[in-house]
């Protein structure tokens, strides 16, 4: 089943794609573009050990704060459109350099980037477009946050301002863990990313994650997908950057869409506008069903990591032609994509520790797997001089399958999982648990 009811016609030549980035979400992104017959080489810098089993995938070793030689090595190697795909090089103003030197990038510059790299700006952006989100507080200092959070009748959330690799984000169930969350933040645990911390209401209901392709002008939606934060089964423990995730979201009704169309999404994009800020990327709408109704957590300037690698396997060849066209304003607005046929779901292999201190350079051992509409997307990785691979990172390895529903999904999933193994791997066996029809059956 086609997936795209739109032109399968690049706007131009669309030959050599570049992707920054060194995770599971960029490696996904990788394998979905090279689908497509009219790519003949995506680069990736830096990429880890999983990008070299990619079709038509190169890694490029370059530092891309060095500036004159990336552009220099760009041009050489004629590249077509370029995917930034972390929010660090975002908050940077990469894209808006690239841009400068002509090239096409899929990716917001550094205002669009605020969104994101500032949680205090997005929440007072929300209130000027009057979109629905939790009552919040602005604060700089320890004592006013003392002070917010014992006048609250309820414990608050605790947000460092900057970004924190999905780490910063504390929801406490007391005050005196409101307080210890606060003092942890302001005491330097995040660097100058702490040095303003927002504290919310906290507002309960179901999470879904909302992904818009935007032009600057015009967009039109991914598939919904609903992702695990919690390190822990049942959805405890502390917030990692994601433990494993489904698409679509079964949560997300044709009446709460559009009331999310109407009420965020559109919102949103006319309120960049209104800013003046040309946003040429994707937009990530982090939402709460509540009982009022759907509320934004957070902003995104990026594809979610693990959503993506579980959205990009829904993809078919023409995926590319629309992040071509969202570089290029040149969205029609008619462009529709569709869900397949297929529901798919990820299962996140973490280090021992992680999202704390852990230890990597560790071999990976991977045996029989089965291949069958099933994906494993490196997110951590490395090769030893003896072209082992080694575990690199808190998060190791995205195991991700499709099928026609989420129990022969997560079946597959957990199935392949046994079937890797490196020193202290850790993974949720509960992934996809409100989806999954055998496993409440089960527990």
């Amino acid at each position: 089943m086609s997936i795209y009811s739109t032109s399968s016609q690049s706007l131009s030549r669309l030959e050599n794609i570049l992707i920054i980035g060194n995770g599971g979400r960029e490696n996904s992104l990788a394998w979905a573009i090279q689908k497509n017959e009219f790519v003949k080489k995506v680069y990736l810098i830096p990429g880890n050990a999983g990008s070299e089993r990619i079709n038509k995938c190169e890694r490029i070793n370059i530092d891309i704060k060095n500036r004159n030689d990336l552009v220099e090595k760009l041009n050489l190697l004629k590249i077509d459109l370029i995917l930034i795909g972390p929010e660090i090089p975002l908050a940077e103003g990469l894209a808006d350099f690239l841009r400068e030197k002509d090239f096409k990038v899929f990716g917001p510059g550094k205002d669009g980037a605020k969104l994101e790299y500032s949680k205090s700006w997005a929440k007072e952006f929300m209130q000027d477009a009057n979109i629905p989100t939790a009552k919040f507080w602005k604060v700089n200092s320890l004592e006013k946050a003392k002070e917010i959070i014992h006048s609250s009748s309820y414990p608050l959330v605790v947000k460092a301002d900057g970004l924190a690799s999905g780490k910063g984000v504390f929801i406490p169930d007391s005050k005196n863990e409101c307080l210890r969350a606060a003092e942890l933040i302001f005491n330097g645990k995040f660097g100058n990313s702490g040095d303003v911390v927002v504290l919310e209401e906290k507002i309960q209901g179901p999470e879904v994650s909302v992904f818009a392709l935007c032009d600057g002008k015009k967009y039109i939606l991914l598939p919904s997908a609903q992702d695990h934060k919690r390190l822990n089964e049942k959805d405890k423990g502390p917030n990692t950057g994601g433990m494993g995730a489904y698409s679509p979201a079964p949560l997300l009704t044709e009446d709460y869409l559009k009331t999310i169309i109407k009420e965020i999404i559109e919102p949103t994009i006319n309120e960049l506008n209104q800013k003046n800020i040309d946003y040429k990327g994707v937009i990530y709408f982090g939402l709460m069903i509540t009982k009022s109704g759907p509320k934004v957590i957070e902003y995104n300037c990026r594809f979610g990591d693990p959503e993506c690698q579980t959205i990009m396997p829904l993809m078919d060849q023409n995926f590319v032609f629309l992040l071509e066209k969202c570089a290029m304003g040149k969205l029609t607005g008619y462009e529709k994509i569709n869900t397949s046929n297929k529901v798919s779901g990820c299962v996140i292999a973490t280090s021992k520790g992680y999202p704390y201190e852990y230890k990597t350079g560790f071999p990976i051992k991977i045996g029989k797997i089965d291949s069958t509409d099933c994906q494993i997307f490196d997110s951590g990785t490395c090769f030893n001089e003896n072209r082992e691979l080694l575990t690199a990172g808190g998060r190791v390895l995205s195991i991700v399958c499709q099928d026609k529903d989420f129990d022969l999904v997560f079946e597959k999933a957990y199935k392949n999982l046994k079937e890797i193994n490196f020193d202290g791997i850790y993974f949720r066996n509960d992934i996809g648990h409100q989806v999954r029809r055998n496993f409440s059956k089960e527990n």
